[in-house]
């Protein structure tokens, strides 16, 4: 068995810890980034080696706006993950989609704005691709999980980032639901577009925790909390089937996202950028 964990979960708001890991080291990892949330948890889950990150930290003493979020992406690919999976806390913006429900999103909109979205600076430009922003044969896989756990699971929805930490006023949160959006949620920008541009398969297991404020019964922590405490052993449950079942071939091009997005030439950026991006663009560098 590799020690090399194919699949890195990072775990949101009240999924600070995988109890059912067996075999596990904690990893230290410093980026050019900073530092990750958290230690990162290696272990093995049904025979498999996965990696675990705390996004708000294992005390969840950071902001959604203080995630070091490039940090923590980056992290998870140097210890040879391909595929990420991102819990998360949302609230509603559709009567159908109930508090205790989960969402596979398949597309965002984000509407933060203090938040660095790209690991690509100093002298290289890249613009990735990010029309379909979540790998959607990895979410069909995460789908197909949920459902053998037993869960109330829709397979698509418009997923909105706001800045946080607060909640939203009555007014943004009807627009939002004008647009068409599904869910609302604090954390999945940037983390699925830093993936792409990792080259990484993203998708995010959000657990649907309130109605946000457009609903009768206002928004609140202990709401959030509770729903997600009640949601844990489905989550867990529905890791266990992905980490059993996941097929690393994928019908996707995560993999070569930058394949034709550099704007600059890769060989003509300065020595000192392409060795704090060596992790991203080695593949690309002419030898």
């Amino acid at each position: 068995m590799s020690d090399q964990p194919l699949l890195g979960i990072i775990g949101g708001s009240g999924l600070y810890a995988m109890p059912d890991l067996e075999d596990t080291e904690e990893r230290v990892i410093s980026t050019p980034f900073g530092d990750p949330s958290a230690p990162i948890l290696l272990g093995t889950l049904n025979g498999y080696r996965v990696a675990f990150l705390a996004r708000h930290g294992r005390q969840h003493t950071l902001t959604p706006t203080e995630v070091p979020y490039r940090a923590n992406i980056w992290a998870l690919k140097s210890l040879g993950a391909r595929f990420i999976l991102a819990v998360s806390a949302c609230g509603s913006l559709r009567e159908d989609y109930a508090p205790g429900d989960i969402v596979i999103p398949n597309q965002l909109y984000d509407n933060t704005h203090l938040r660095a979205r790209s690991f690509f600076e100093g002298g290289l430009v890249v613009h990735v691709g990010v029309a379909e922003p979540f790998c959607n044969a990895f979410g069909e896989q995460l789908l197909s999980a949920c459902e053998k756990a037993g869960a109330t699971v829709h397979p698509s929805g418009g997923y909105v980032t706001i800045e946080g930490p607060r909640f939203s006023t009555l007014a943004e949160s009807n627009t939002y639901r004008s647009w068409g959006l599904a869910i609302i949620g604090m954390t999945t920008s940037p983390e699925a577009f830093l993936a792409r541009e990792a080259e990484l398969h993203y998708a995010v297991m959000a657990h649907v925790t309130d109605y946000d404020v457009w609903h009768e019964e206002p928004v609140s922590v202990d709401m959030v909390i509770r729903t997600i405490q009640q949601n844990t052993q489905t989550a867990q449950q529905a890791i266990r089937h992905l980490v059993t079942d996941l097929q690393p071939g994928q019908d996707c091009d995560c993999e070569d996202a930058l394949a034709n997005a550099f704007i600059t030439d890769v060989n003509a950026a300065p020595k000192a950028t392409l060795k704090k991006l060596d992790l991203l663009v080695h593949k690309y560098l002419k030898k």
